[in-house]
């Protein structure tokens, strides 16, 4: 039988391509003789790097499966023909938000992960929680603000800027971290939202929770999901930033996390149902907050860390789906919708 033919797109032009080539390595490594994978690198222009380079950058083998690419070549550019399934492994915008999932439907590609409009809704935080809010979901309060009102009327939205400190600033359309601020006073506050309000053009400032614990829940199918036990993050640094995030060390992934039976259904429970609210499909990580006995909400990312020591391939591992199986229902997932 022939093997599947899976183009795994990794890189991209967000400020997460280095974590989206981390995951590549990881997939490409532990894809074994089941499929026929071929990597193919964007580059931070959105250029297509040549077969040969990808595997250079990936320092993987070399597979062609789809034919030659040009330097420089453009995504749309690329023979639909040629491959059966995409896995587009990309973090952050113009690659989780619905861009490179449209281009693909267009092009008449199935592919890993949710469509455009669960891509779209998970990555814009501001809309996500609208939705999230729409299905009685619990979260904690929080306020939208546009750059451009920032930049304009500055005083004027911090007077409507209610909330109590601490507060953490978010650019809405970015993960991994990136430009995520605490602030404890007004002068944090305005730092922060300078800092968010460089990185998109719509930011969102949540109310913190002090000494709240950090749980996450891995979640598998199309419509109906399964879900993994509950991990939970724990570190020392003053949150989970970038640094603590990716350096080795930083925090530790507690996987089953320690908690009553009760409150590891409920957060399953709500996991699933944050996954059916977006339309997600494929895979998605869900995170809480645990304050006391109180759950709340935190976001949905439905393209996750993938490398092997990421928290969503150690859900699924501890749920007795190894990494190298869960690749492959992945991308049976994605052939599913064909």
């Amino acid at each position: 039988m022939t093997k599947p033919r899976v183009l795994l797109l990794c890189g991209g032009q967000s400020e997460e391509h280095e974590v989206s080539l981390a995951s590549a390595r990881s997939v490409v490594a532990a894809a074994g003789e089941r499929f026929a994978v071929t990597p193919l690198v964007i580059d931070k222009s959105g250029r297509l790097l040549p077969a040969e380079a990808s595997a250079r950058a990936l320092r993987a083998p070399l597979q062609v499966s789809g034919g030659e690419i040009e330097t420089g070549q453009p995504l749309q550019h690329l023979d639909p023909t040629a491959f059966d399934v995409v896995f587009p492994l990309l973090h952050g915008p113009l690659g989780e938000d619905g861009s490179v999932q449209g281009l693909l439907k267009l092009m008449g590609l199935p592919f890993v992960g949710s469509d455009v409009l669960g891509s779209a809704v998970g990555m814009d935080k501001l809309m996500m929680k609208s939705v999230f809010a729409a299905h009685g979901l619990p979260q904690v309060p929080y306020r939208a603000l546009s750059r451009r009102v920032w930049l304009e009327r500055p005083s004027e939205v911090m007077h409507t800027l209610d909330l109590p400190y601490p507060v953490f600033v978010k650019p809405a359309n970015l993960g991994s971290s990136v430009g995520i601020s605490k602030a404890e006073n007004e002068t944090n506050l305005r730092e922060a939202v300078s800092l968010a309000a460089q990185h998109d053009r719509r930011i969102i400032i949540e109310a913190g929770l002090a000494g709240a614990r950090e749980l996450e829940v891995g979640v598998l199918g199309n419509d109906t999901p399964e879900v993994s036990v509950v991990g939970e993050i724990r570190f020392h640094s003053d949150f989970y930033d970038y640094s603590t995030k990716y350096t080795e060390g930083c925090a530790q992934l507690d996987i089953p996390a320690r908690l009553p039976e009760s409150i590891a259904a409920q957060c399953q429970r709500l996991a699933k149902a944050a996954f059916l609210a977006v339309d997600a499909a494929g895979l998605a990580r869900v995170d809480f907050f645990l304050a006391g006995e109180t759950l709340y909400l935190n976001e949905i990312n439905t393209m996750p860390g993938f490398t092997t020591t990421s928290m969503y391939p150690k859900l699924w591992a501890e749920t007795g789906v190894p990494y190298s199986a869960l690749i492959e229902r992945l991308i049976m997932l994605a052939l599913e919708t064909r």
